[in-house]
């Protein structure tokens, strides 16, 4: 017997020899390997930064922001207008202005944050308050208008009270 064992069995017994059929197996592997690589990926693809709002400071951060000059940055959003405050201080609020093409008009809120950039080149980050009735639409371009002008660390939130 080639390639096989023989147990010395004589006439009515069988040859251990039994071909295998791998194609399945095979088949079987190659679908596993493909859903591991595909988790990968969208693992990866799935991560956020996030980064802890409030709570105490480590002495690092603390005089990393002394050094720069920055503000707490909010934009209130509402169907009808959009107020900026910069700390304790409010600019004075930006009609929302829709155009013949139905979208709002973002270039006064543009020329805001310019003038925010100029003051405090730092600033990197801005938190959105919006109202329920926004428009998705118009808080995507807010938010993309926000990025643009230098303030990628965006955060949204609802409006309090």
């Amino acid at each position: 017997m080639a390639g096989g064992m023989d147990l010395g069995g004589g006439k009515g017994k069988k040859s251990l020899d039994v071909a295998i059929n791998l194609t399945p197996f095979i088949d079987l592997m190659a679908v596993t390997i493909s859903f591991l690589i595909m988790t990968a990926v969208w693992t990866q693809i799935g991560r956020l930064q996030v980064a802890q709002a409030g709570g105490p400071a480590t002495e690092e951060e603390q005089k990393q922001e002394e050094q720069t000059k920055t503000v707490q940055l909010t934009l209130f959003v509402t169907p009808t207008e959009l107020r900026l405050a910069a700390d304790q201080s409010e600019f004075p609020p930006i009609e929302a202005k829709r155009g013949s093409n139905g979208k709002l008009d973002l270039a006064p809120l543009v020329a805001r944050f310019k003038e925010l950039k100029a003051q405090f080149p730092d600033q990197s980050a801005i938190t959105l308050q919006t109202e329920d009735k926004v428009r998705y639409e118009d808080l995507v371009r807010i938010i993309d208008q926000c990025i643009g002008a230098g303030l990628p660390q965006v955060s949204v939130s609802a409006i309090m009270g």
